[in-house]
């Protein structure tokens, strides 16, 4: 899997492109049962788990493992570089946003079975993530940036009031 996005990074396409060929390498690699260990697969029933599962040595990518239970969701956020979102077990939602007067103007309302892969880069990227099942939700996520040295892939949250 990691050798697929690599290749796909390595192209050096726009920011948008590189998110369009991570999502198409990673999708075959959604359907193995094998692909996570049980400790990459353990969520927290605070809050929503992030597993690093790898940082290409030069930065230009990470690959990470998000563990949701059921009711776990982000705080509406966007990111500091493309990223690519495959959904591995579960059901995720996602709600995108643009701000506008203030407010936050919802766009689009995205539901992601298993196997399911989307991607964008910034800007436009302000969306809220939550698990969409009663069961616990795992998706791979991969980020045009070095996770081990920032500790996330967020830029900033929206505490803004919705559009009226």
């Amino acid at each position: 899997m990691v050798a697929a996005i690599r290749k796909s990074v390595r192209r050096k396409e726009s920011a948008a492109r590189t998110a369009e060929l991570v999502a198409a390498a990673l999708r075959p690699f959604l359907p193995e049962p094998g692909l996570l260990r049980e400790d990459q697969r353990t969520g927290d029933p605070d809050r929503y788990t992030q597993h690093v599962l790898h940082v290409e040595p030069d930065g230009s990518f990470s690959v990470v493992a998000l563990v949701w239970l059921p009711g776990q969701r982000t705080p509406v956020h966007d990111h500091v570089a493309w990223c690519v979102t495959g959904v591995y077990e579960g059901v995720e939602h996602e709600q995108r946003y643009a701000v506008h007067d203030g407010h936050l103007v919802p766009t689009q309302e995205v539901t992601n079975p298993a196997g399911d892969v989307c991607g964008f880069a910034p800007p436009g990227d302000i969306h809220l993530v939550r698990n969409a099942c009663d069961t616990k939700a795992i998706s791979l996520h991969v980020y045009g940036a070095d996770i081990a040295e920032l500790g996330s892939s967020v830029r900033r949250t929206y505490d803004l009031p919705l559009a009226g």
